[in-house]
Order: C-alpha cells, then structure tokens, then sequence
C-alpha cells in the first residue's frame, strides 16, 4: 500500500523504481544515524545525477564569516555551519571500466528499504553495464552498539554477459557543504597521519575566530569473496583496496566493509590511528550477521518504551514510527555536551545547530521515552554552556544569561538580527524545560543544584531587559520577535512577555523554598528578588475585552484581518511566493504563537478562553513551520476539535514521508518530529504532567481501532492502551500510583490492568 513515493509498512519506509527527480528527497528519508555520525540515503556506488552527499558527525562544526558591510555591534562573529565530512560509505563497482552509476547506467527492480525496527539500510537492482547484467544488493547499518562503527555487506551476482568486474571499497575525503561558495574546502589532509594503513586523517581548515578545529580519522577494513586483491591505494584525499577479476553468468561476489570514525572531540589525534585499529580489531570478532543482530536487539531495547502502536491506520503507524525511528537515531543523550538540530544528520539547512526547538518541542517526549539521564544531558547540555549564554546577554549590554537562537558551543552564532536577538523567548523555554523535568520526575536535586544557576540568570536576564512605561506605568518588552517568525520587531509579544513574569515568579518561588545556605552560594540579594516581583506583578499583557482574546502584541489587531481561506490557492505556501515585506504586514501566522503560551501554560487558562484564543488565531495560521500542526493537535483534542486534531496530526507525523512542506529534500524536520508523539500522547491521550501528578483525558480518533503507548514517570513504566470506548492502564515496572483520569482518581499496582471508560 502506498500513499506517494514511499510504501506504506508498519515498520518500515521503502521506495520501488528510480526517479531521478526525487532522488534528494529519497535520500533525506533513508537518512540513518547513531548519535554520534549520520549520513543521507546517499548510494554507495556513487551517483552523478542530481544528489546530496552528505556525511555528519555529531559537534563538529565551522564557523563561516558573517561580517557584512551593514554589521552592528552586537551582531554574532560568525554562522556556525555543520560541516560535511569524510565520505566513509563509498564503494566503486565497474564493469570493463565503466562504472555502476545509476543517473548513466538502465536499472530495474529498483527497491530501497528502511528497516526501522533494526536501524538498517538495504537497497536492490539491475543494472547491466558494458554488456553485463549485474543483482545487486547493498546493506549498511551505523552501529547503536559501538557508536564509531559503521557496517555494511555488498552482494553482487551476475546474471547475464561477461566481462572484468572491479570493485573498490574506499573512504573519500574529498567532499563540499551543499552550500560553500566556489567549491570552498572545510577540510585539509593530514599527511602525518594514517601513513602505511587504510585510513584518512583529515583536519578542519583554519579560522579567525578562536573556535576548536576538529580532527577525524576513519579507518577501514574490508574483505571480498569471488575477486583477488589487485591493488591497495591511497592518495590526499582517499584511501581504498580495488579487487578484480574475470565474471560470468553465476559469478558471485560478497564485500564486507567495517569502518571506525573518530574525532578529537574524544580522542587525541595522535592516538586516533591506535584508536581506529582497536575498535578495527574488536568488530572483527564477530562476523556482520552477530553485529546486525546485535544492532536489531539494541533497538529492540529502545522501542521497549518509545513504541507508540495504531490499530487500523497504517499510514499513521508508520509515520509515528518514522519520526520516534529518526529522532532516537539522532540523539539518545550519550554525550551531554550534544544536542539536536534542525536537520540532524540529514542535510546543512539552518547550519545543523541547536536552537530552542530541544526544550519546547523535544524535552517532554524525552522525558517519557527514554531513561532520566536522557533528559539530564539536555539540561546539562545548557547548564555547561552558561557562561557562553552570560557573554551572549553582556553582548547587548545585558545582565544575566541569554541563551542562543542558534549554537554549536553556547556562543550565539546566527546571523538575522531579527531571529537572534529579538527571538528572546527561546530564554523561557529553557526555564521551562527545568520544572517540566522536575515535575515529571519528583527528584528537585537537578532544580536546588545546576538549575536554579540558570535560572537566576535568566530571571535577572529578563530584568534587564523590561522598562517600565512611561505613559501606564506598566513593564513592557519591546523590540522582539515571537515564535511567530512571519512579524518581527514587535512590542509586547504576549507570549513573550507572559514567560518572562513566569521566569521571575518561578525563580523566586524557587529560592525560597532553598536552604540558607544554598541561597548565599547564588549570592540573590532580597531587593533583586523584590525587583523580579515587583516586575512580574506589572507586567503588561496585551488582552483585548471585546473579543475575549489574548493579543499576540501591540499592533497585531491594527492588521488586516483574514482567514487563511482568502489567500489564493496558487500564493501557498505564502514564504514561496510573497514578499517578505508582504509577509511581515500580513496577519497570517506561521506557528503557535499565543496558542504556544497556551500549551505550556494550559492549567493556567479555562477551557473557554483557550477555546476563544484557538478559534481567532488558529484560522489565520498558515503552519509553515515544522513546529506548528503537532501544538494545534494538542490543543485542538483538550477542547474536544477531534476531526480538527487529527488533521494536524497526520500532517506532522508524515510531514517528510508525504513532502507536505515541498523541502525534505534539503533534510529531514527533525526537531519537529517530536511533534507526531505530542499529538498522540497529550493530545489524543490528554497526559498531562504538573505540580498535581500525572493524568490522562484520552479519546480515540474515528477511523482508529486503538492505539497504545508507555511513558516514564518517577520512576514507573505506565502502559496505556486507549480504545473506542474505554483505555487500559497498566503499571508495568515501579511502585503503586495515583494518576488522575478525566476526573477520577485511579490507583494503579503493578501486574493489575485498571480499565476506565474513555470520557473525551
């Protein structure tokens, strides 16, 4: 079954025959990683089409110029890039010279599949080349196991036709960003290194900017069957074996390769070669098959907890699948000083950093899928960076901390004025994201330790960067941009201004409830901590009386106000074919904005006024963000919009699998990924974490049989199972638990199944 370009498989994404023009896009959703390197669906053989090689290796980056003749004090040095690396995956094949290259080459029988269940890439077909058909079949895996491996196995059969077949096994170094000028190199060779054995060394070019310069080395061993060894080689920017020999009808050939990769993020360079050789020497222990199964139980381990199973929608299955499949192949929280970017390993859109989409989009799915030390790398991954995000405030003249827009090293490194240092309620989220963890946890030692440090210097940030209105009185905030990127420079974001009072409350709340001692560490005098109440008591907050809504800033009802419905169907989506200028005048919205405070914020609003706020901007969302369908889900399911939550659902959670956007091909969205899982477990599920515990409010979607997920809470493994008519709760591991559903309070022990009839 098939809805587009990719069938339809519960556990599984595979494409059948070739396009040229769709290649890009094949190749971001075949995308596959292990946290600590990624690499598009690229083919091994080599393809001179139209295509994007792309290689990633997690935290390592450069730092390209952004200095224009219009710079301003305050503007970021540089743009922080992600930077292409060693092509580790290559394998030439050639038949009397020519070579297996399917943009030159007729091919049938074309089958490229995404094995999610075991991480796997495999791919099949025909070719026939000078005179020789040729069966391929090609199976490569980035190990969960050990991180710095990497696996494959080619087979190789001829069918028809005779001739000298050659295949070569290789790394090459010589690859380019998508997006360099004039063919700029980030890479030099290191001659010193990886002299005399199948390894390149490789160093990024120097830069003005006083950022690390990364080194990696990939090392490489293979052996084939069916061809002898002719040559072994390497020059600057390569190193390969070659094998060779006469094939007929009959003649098998089976190449194994393994490949090591390390960086001097973790490995000093001049113990990378002995590095390379011990990981080398381990693999070879066992043969591919036991490190494949060994790949398959490693994930098998990981969907224990983060599966999320539909009954009677495949394609929903599948794309929830998908995105939790991607996600966990980006960031499994190994390396606290790792986060998550836009594009992970699948494409250099947007630079390949960190923005805000971790703790607003990602942080709650973390928390509930995987062990707690997940979620502790994200906050750690922020605290370690606070003095960066205090140098980022001292930019602008601030006090406190400001987190950046975009970062590879806590240092602000995006270059739109109007994103990186207006876009401030990225600082929120961040503060957010340290009670969400609290709360959802019980354990405070995270919040009195590390957090409450960063969140004193946000609180003070957001003290710095109010004034008090002359006119009113009240505190304001001007000269921002919410996350609704399509205004800019507005006053009053209500959004932002409201997370800013609630930084302030909760850090004071905060320091009160800390020892004596603890809050002389932080050094908080009584009358900074009175300044903050005095602020978030005045802060103003843009609302208007008549229509009973929160108003997104100042200026936003002076706007000429209008549906989506009345942008002509040929002007979608409007960030293609509008001005930017249009765009900034217009009333339409490209993400949560208002509604994002909403869904942090839910307990603090009725259902009637959140009710109101969705029903006046949600008609004027044009959701060009990746971010924006899975919070409109959410909120769309707690106020009973079932119809309306589940067309946002299946437009975040097939987002790349269905190209809704027209971009995949540039990457993969993958900090909206966690999007689909939102969707589905607080919004179909109603979970909900407070200061009150844990509650569900679930409804099953019309069309589906049931769906069922688990999540972690405080130490518990809870597995719900929601149907028609009524869900099933379970405690599957942990001690007895109260949760709340709908309005009843429901115990649960473990190894006892507590039905409850659904009420939503």
């Amino acid at each position: 079954m098939s809805t587009g370009i990719f069938d339809i498989d519960p556990w599984a994404v595979s494409v059948r025959g070739l396009d040229p023009a769709r290649v890009r896009l094949v190749e971001s959703v075949m995308a596959t990683g292990n946290g600590h390197m990624g690499m598009r669906g690229n083919f091994e053989e080599g393809y001179s089409g139209d295509s994007h090689l792309g290689t990633y290796l997690a935290g390592v980056w450069f730092p390209d110029r952004t200095r224009v003749g219009w710079w301003k004090n305050g503007y970021p040095h540089y743009f922080g890039k992600v930077v292409n690396a060693v092509n580790f995956a290559a394998v030439r094949i050639a038949v009397d010279g020519v070579p297996v290259d399917l943009a030159t080459v007729p091919c049938s029988d074309f089958e490229m599949r995404l094995d999610m269940r075991a991480g796997v890439l495999t791919r099949e077909f025909r070719c026939r080349v000078a005179g020789v058909t040729l069966r391929l079949r090609l199976e490569r895996f980035l190990s969960v196991v050990t991180p710095e491996l990497s696996f494959q196995r080619v087979e190789i059969d001829v069918l028809e036709g005779e001739g000298v077949l050659e295949v070569t096994p290789l790394l090459d170094g010589d690859v380019h960003n998508l997006d360099s000028n004039y063919g700029e190199q980030f890479w030099a060779p290191d001659p010193t290194w990886g002299v005399g054995a199948s390894a390149l060394t490789f160093q990024t070019v120097p830069n003005p900017f006083g950022t690390p310069r990364f080194t990696v080395t990939a090392a490489m061993e293979a052996s084939l069957s069916g061809l002898d060894e002719t040559s072994r080689w390497r020059d600057e920017w390569s190193v390969g074996t070659t094998w060779s020999g006469p094939v007929a009808p009959g003649s098998a050939v089976v190449l194994h390769k393994t490949v090591a990769v390390v960086t001097s993020r973790d490995h000093e360079p001049d113990v990378h070669l002995a590095t390379t050789a011990r990981l080398l020497g381990d693999a070879a222990l066992q043969d591919h098959s036991a490190h494949r199964a060994a790949q398959a139980a490693a994930w098998a381990e990981r969907w224990q907890l983060a599966d999320v199973e539909i009954l009677g929608d495949e394609p929903a299955q599948q794309g929830i699948r998908f995105t939790i499949f991607q996600l966990l192949s980006t960031y499994y929280g190994e390396d606290e000083r790792l986060n998550i970017g836009p594009k992970g390993f699948t494409g250099e859109k947007y630079g390949g950093a960190t923005y805000w989409d971790t703790e607003a989009f990602l942080f709650p799915m973390y928390m509930s899928i995987a062990e707690p030390e997940v979620a502790q790398s994200l906050l750690r991954y922020r605290h370690r960076q606070l003095p960066q995000a205090r140098h980022n405030a001292a930019q602008q003249g601030l006090p406190g901390a400001l987190y950046p827009m975009v970062t590879f090293d806590g240092v602000e490194c995006h270059n739109e004025w109007e994103i990186t240092f207006e876009e401030i309620h990225r600082n929120g989220a961040i503060a957010y994201a340290i009670r969400h963890y609290t709360e959802h946890t019980g354990d405070r030692s995270y919040l009195e330790g590390e957090g409450i440090e960063v969140l004193v210097e946000i609180a003070r940030f957001w003290a710095g960067r109010v004034h008090r209105s002359s006119s009113t009185g009240a505190f304001m905030i001007h000269g921002v941009t919410g996350p609704n990127e399509y205004e800019n420079n507005v006053s009053n974001n209500w959004y932002t201004n409201y997370l800013a009072r609630w930084v302030l409350r909760f850090t004071s709340a905060t320091l009160s409830e800390l020892s004596d001692q603890r809050r002389a560490e932080l050094a908080v005098p009584l009358e900074e901590r009175e300044r903050w109440t005095e602020i978030a008591d005045e802060m103003y907050l843009p609302y208007d009386e008549r229509l009973g809504v929160h108003v997104q800033h100042d200026t936003f009802l002076d706007k000429a106000l209008a549906p989506v419905d009345a942008i002509p169907e040929g002007d979608r989506p409007i960030n293609q074919h509008w001005s930017w200028d249009r765009i900034l005048r217009s009333c339409y919205i490209k993400q949560a904005d208002v509604l994002q405070g909403l869904y942090l914020f839910a307990d603090d609003f009725s259902q009637e006024q959140i009710s109101r706020d969705f029903d006046f901007y949600e008609p004027m969302t044009v959701h060009e963000s990746s971010l924006s369908a899975s919070l409109h889900a959410v909120l769309a399911s707690s106020l009973g919009r079932h119809e309306k939550a589940m067309e946002l659902y299946r437009r975040s959670a097939r987002l790349d699998l269905d190209n809704y956007n027209q971009d995949t091909e540039d990457g993969l969205h993958i900090t909206s990924m966690s999007g689909s899982w939102l969707a589905i477990v607080q919004g179909f599920g109603g979970m909900r974490v407070g200061a009150d515990g844990l509650r569900f409010a679930p409804f099953c979607p019309q069309g589906w049989q049931g769906f069922g997920f688990s999540v972690r809470y405080r130490g518990r493994v809870i597995s719900v199972q929601v149907g028609p008519e009524s869900t099933e709760y379970r405690l599957v591991e942990g001690d007895a638990v109260d949760i709340r559903v709908d309005a009843d309070v429901v115990r649960l022990a473990v190894d006892t199944v507590v039905r409850h009839r659904n009420v939503s």
